[in-house]
């Protein structure tokens, strides 16, 4: 379907940020995130509080993206909403919304895969920033998933590598729990770990075959390097914590660099995109950038604001859609695991 108005609103609510944009076909309008402070007491995500801040957010942050975008609800074309994968809770209340939006509007309902928005979030038209072309390698990398894909087309891809059990994020933020940083820990030692001696210390990086990951090896090692310098020095944390940081930083970049060099080899695609929360992390993407005169690699690297959860990147995914009339019906559900 071909259409050079296209105006898309999406909406995206798969965890604890209600998010929604305006796209005027792959051009972002506008891109608005409503922030869940009430987990940060909780040390992370507690599922029933998102739902039921969803709930109080998602009115306020569509109605202030359409005015942001100068977009009335009538020049509407399509309505498109995160499915999954994501809390079951989280997602029914942009899933609910979608589906009435686009049933009182009279327009079409377009589901997406919260991963593949993560990929397809470098097709934006953004000044500044190339688009990968087909076939390429995307390093999808959050608090929930750690993936290779190779990525054939806009709705062709294949899983070539994931973990094997947590995903990068965690250990991220598993470690920062274990240093008694707050949640979320994950940027903290990402602040920290510029100011550090990355080989400080070291931590052994887990053997697994093929293209897949492992981090709760790293996470207990972790653990058990400071339960053992604590005993020490009970002010070892206080004392290093720069270089502690940087250190584990240092190897669980190291970790995610080997796979993606390994599907470099086994694929022979040298076009490498990042997505997800942790694609912000500024030494991930500080390392991906030094592969293109290292191995003559070409990398993509997302603006900041696509990197973590939004929903131009389900608006993105929305256009595409659109384009080849790939639409929904009400009857269509919400699924904490979707497939790839």
């Amino acid at each position: 379907m071909q259409n050079s108005e296209v105006f898309i609103l999406a909406i995206e609510s798969s965890c604890d940020d209600t998010a929604a944009a305006v796209l005027h076909n792959d051009k972002v309008l506008s891109n608005v995130v409503a922030n869940q402070l009430i987990h940060t007491q909780y040390g992370g995500v507690v599922p029933e509080l998102a739902s039921r801040a969803h709930q109080q957010n998602i009115v306020p942050v569509i109605d202030a993206a359409l005015r942001k975008a100068n977009v009335q609800k009538d020049q509407l074309t399509a309505i498109a909403f995160t499915q999954g994968p994501g809390l079951m809770g989280s997602l029914l209340v942009g899933s609910s919304f979608s589906k009435s939006l686009s049933l009182a509007l009279k327009i079409p309902l377009i589901a997406v895969n919260h991963m593949h928005a993560h990929i397809l979030a470098h097709f934006i038209d953004e000044e500044g920033f190339d688009k990968p072309e087909f076939p390429f390698l995307a390093l999808t990398i959050s608090g929930g998933h750690t993936q290779i894909v190779k990525v054939n087309g806009f709705f062709d891809m294949e899983i070539i590598g994931e973990t094997t059990d947590d995903a990068v994020g965690e250990a991220f933020d598993k470690s920062a729990k274990i240093l008694g940083l707050p949640y979320p820990g994950g940027p903290l030692i990402d602040k920290y770990a510029q100011l550090g001696n990355p080989k400080a210390f070291a931590f052994t990086k887990p053997k697994v075959p093929g293209l897949n990951f492992s981090f709760s090896g790293l996470k207990t090692a972790i653990l058990y390097f400071i339960q053992k310098k604590k005993l020490e020095n009970p002010n070892f944390i206080e004392e290093n914590l720069n270089d502690i940081c940087a250190s584990i930083q240092y190897t669980i970049i190291e970790i995610l660099m080997d796979k993606l060099k390994l599907a470099v080899k086994e694929t022979g695609i040298t076009q490498i995109a990042i997505g997800g929360g942790v694609s912000a992390n500024s030494g991930i993407r500080t390392r991906l950038k030094e592969t293109e005169g290292k191995y003559g690699w070409k990398t993509f690297i997302p603006k900041f604001e696509y990197t973590t959860d939004n929903a131009a990147m389900i608006g993105i995914v929305g256009y595409q859609k659109y384009l080849s009339s790939r639409f929904e019906t009400s009857a269509v559900v919400s699924k904490a695991r979707i497939q790839f």
